[in-house]
């Protein structure tokens, strides 16, 4: 059985269906405040942008590690939580 980013991808150019934000923070908050930060909406627009089948992420957390943004410019991120809870609530999570 395929993850379901990975079906997701198989789909190319797939839109989300709903968008709703963040209430509390959870792992999967965190890596979507990462994908924003960098200007992507989430995982899937990142691998259908940059045609990459992996993003690198930290073994200990499974937090991403870095992005590249699309004017190629590199984000890197640490290892511990980023997403602060006053920014919880900026983060989009999209249903698709």
């Amino acid at each position: 059985k395929m993850s379901e980013v990975s079906e997701v991808m198989t789909k190319a150019d797939m839109k989300p269906k709903s968008m709703h934000r963040a209430k509390t923070w959870s792992d999967d908050v965190e890596n979507l405040y990462r994908f924003q930060q960098a200007g992507y909406r989430d995982e899937v627009e990142y691998k259908q942008v940059k045609q990459v089948d992996k993003v690198e992420c930290w073994p200990e957390t499974g937090f991403v590690k870095k992005l590249q943004r699309r004017d190629n410019t590199f984000y890197y991120y640490n290892r511990q939580r980023e997403c602060e809870d006053k920014d919880v609530h900026k983060v989009k999570v999209y249903v698709y």
